[in-house]
């Protein structure tokens, strides 16, 4: 690295690095003066966040059980028991297993019929794009944030240097201390500047921009918030603090666009305003900050929300605090000590040590003289307070036994354990759901930056069952707005619009026991019975549950194919007894009754012929009447001997 950075500095020298051809958008309206700007708005935007830092700050030492060090010893107590129970950490990591059991996967509609194909494609290749960027992981990495801090920032770049050069979309969970936005706004959109910060190697940044060699210092500045007891504190004179600043501005056609600076120590790296590519069009064609808030507790006039670390902070406090005091009190009773008198005449060396056998005396021990403390045992209603607060705990956050997989003394059914599973974890359901709302937001800005930057045919791998796999080649030609032919004849620029919806991916193993259950109840109740299927359906119009409308097409179609099967029957049934009525024999009818109720479900009775005459037959069990040619021939050469 070294080497390179030497080589940097004498290309800078001999003048053979040219930032207008290597490093586009370093000379333009973004210069010096406009960087000072932005750093005077960016100590505004960071002084109205001090506090938000500091909570964010000690909601990490909560999670990390590091309470007392958070709330700050009490003097002259330093040695008292610091019991930290896991009340706190147990909900938050059920409510993180809760959002990995129902992982979103997106679903791509087309609003238009012509869009139909690139609707399908997008299902394919989407999810690729996310896997490439590990996003369960993100996923799950954000989540545990989100349930400490409140909030998660998610954000959705174009990183040129993926894939070898070519560029490729990169999602990442960022974090609330690096990012800076404007007080007072609800959402983050509508800020009118985004910042967001990173420390980054000295040496790293200069191999990568060598046209900064002399013009870094380096250092870690005030505008870096650490967490407490991070790692690596003595390397921050090697780190230099990297800006990314994002604004938005109306450009030439009145159109509000969005611009990317990147700066280091007062040097511009990037400009997108300088850049003549981006200058009017702005950074993203879709004239968004790429980031995405999932919020847990919203707070008004505020994107960022509070986290359970926030809820449960002071339930959690008394719980370690009335241990506290059981801990002293158990302390205290398990250790012996005396009242002694200065004339108890007792070698008080032996008698304190445990390990003597014998404790010498002069003359007699008198009670009166050597006398035990009698420690108090800690109150009942102390013992009761206590477990009332593991108590509120467990209902602020939502987080019942049943939730857990417990259930209370007398619920034995297996219904009824998953019907209570399923209604306690409607609060992990409504939270999730805010989740995927994120998710779809995430997509979105994914669709748009494909539509903007998948200029060039790419490969993707698609994983099928069984571990079978295709290929699909995709790039935006079906993103990219397209010309057609209006109603009265104009030319007209469409879009492409695609609808997300956001489903689990798997179903929680809750919810597929609860929906097993009403399966069952379904088939005892007869449901899928064609006999019945005019009452299914009226009953299944009543209730609503996940599936209802292929239920109610299943019970349908069962109704359409019994009516058509009875019909069948009914005329098979018809021809058999006109064949029987030739035999004289219902045989015919027979079969076609067993094979009626076998496919229908319903006795067909056999009609009996009234008042007809068996029927001969030959030996191959065919009817023989006297209609026959042989029986004509045997009749006129009897006639013609009878006339002789």
């Amino acid at each position: 690295m070294a080497a390179k950075i030497k080589q940097a500095e004498k290309g800078k020298q001999a003048g053979i690095v040219s930032d207008s051809i290597n490093y586009p958008g370093r000379k333009g309206p973004i210069d010096t003066d406009s960087i000072a700007k932005a750093l005077d708005t960016f100590r505004r935007y960071k002084s109205a966040k001090t506090m938000m830092e500091q909570r964010i700050v000690e909601n990490d030492q909560w999670w990390k059980l590091d309470v007392w060090n958070a709330i700050g010893r009490t003097e002259g107590k330093e040695d008292d028991p610091e019991p930290t129970s896991a009340w706190m950490f147990n909900s938050i990591a059920n409510k993180h297993a809760d959002a990995m059991d129902n992982f979103p996967m997106p679903n791509f509609l087309p609003r238009e019929q012509s869009d139909d194909e690139t609707a399908k494609r997008l299902q394919k290749i989407v999810p690729c794009i996310l896997e490439a960027n590990e996003f369960e992981q993100t996923y799950s990495d954000a989540w545990w944030y989100k349930a400490i801090m409140g909030t998660v920032p998610y954000g959705v770049f174009w990183n040129s240097s993926k894939e070898n050069g070519l560029g490729d979309i990169d999602i990442q969970q960022l974090d609330l201390l690096n990012l800076f936005w404007e007080p007072g706004i609800k959402n983050i959109q509508d800020s009118t500047n985004m910042f967001s910060i990173n420390a980054v190697d000295r040496d790293v940044l200069l191999s990568k921009y060598p046209f900064l060699f002399g013009s870094i210092s380096g250092g870690i500045n005030g505008d870096i918030v650490r967490y407490v007891d991070v790692e690596e504190k003595e390397s921050d004179e090697n780190k230099v603090v990297v800006y990314d600043w994002y604004y938005k501005i109306h450009n030439s056609e009145g159109r509000l666009v969005v611009h990317y600076c990147k700066f280091a120590e007062g040097n511009i790296i990037y400009a997108s305003e300088n850049d003549e590519r981006y200058a009017e069009a702005g950074y993203y064609d879709h004239g968004k900050y790429p980031f995405v808030f999932d919020t847990l507790f919203p707070l008004n006039s505020s994107p960022v929300g509070l986290g359970y670390v926030d809820i449960m902070k002071s339930p959690q406090l008394y719980i370690d605090k009335l241990d506290q005091i059981v801990l002293n009190n158990a302390a205290m009773t398990g250790k012996s000590r005396y009242f002694v008198s200065n004339s108890a005449n007792v070698n008080m060396d032996e008698f304190a040590d445990w390990s003597k056998e014998f404790v010498h005396v002069d003359g007699s021990v008198d009670p009166e003289r050597l006398a035990p403390i009698q420690v108090q045992q800690v109150p009942a209603y102390i013992i009761n307070h206590m477990q009332l607060k593991i108590d509120e705990l467990k209902e602020t956050s939502g987080n019942r036994d049943f939730s857990q997989g417990g259930t209370a003394s007398g619920v034995t059914a297996a219904s009824a354990i998953a019907a209570l599973q399923e209604a306690g974890s409607k609060l992990s359901r409504d939270m999730i759901k805010t989740s995927y709302r994120a998710y779809k937001q995430i997509n979105q800005l994914v669709l748009e930056l494909m539509a903007q930057f998948y200029t060039e045919d790419r490969c993707f791998r698609i994983d099928g069952p069984n571990g079978e796999y295709e290929f699909e080649t995709f790039n935006n030609s079906g993103l990219m707005p397209q010309t057609v032919q209006g109603i009265d004849g104009m030319l007209l620029t469409r879009k492409p619009i695609f609808d997300i919806k956001i489903m689990a991916q798997k179903q929680s193993p809750f919810s597929r026991e609860a929906q097993n259950e009403t399966a069952k109840e379904f088939f005892q109740l007869g449901v899928f019975n064609p006999q019945l299927a005019t009452q299914a359906e009226a009953m299944l119009e009543m209730v609503e549950f996940e599936g209802s409308d292929k239920i109610k097409e299943l019970v349908r179609n069962n109704d359409m194919k019994a009516q058509a099967t009875n019909q069948l029957a009914g005329m098979a049934m018809q021809m058999a007894q006109s064949m029987d009525a030739m035999t004289g024999q219902p045989v015919m009818q027979a079969q076609i009754a067993q094979l009626a109720a076998a496919a229908t479900g319903t006795q067909m009775q056999a009609a009996q012929p009234a008042n007809v005459a068996p029927t001969k037959t030959d030996s191959a069990g065919m009817p023989v009447t006297d209609n026959t040619q042989a029986t004509q021939a045997r009749l006129r050469a009897g006639k013609q001997a009878e006339a002789k």
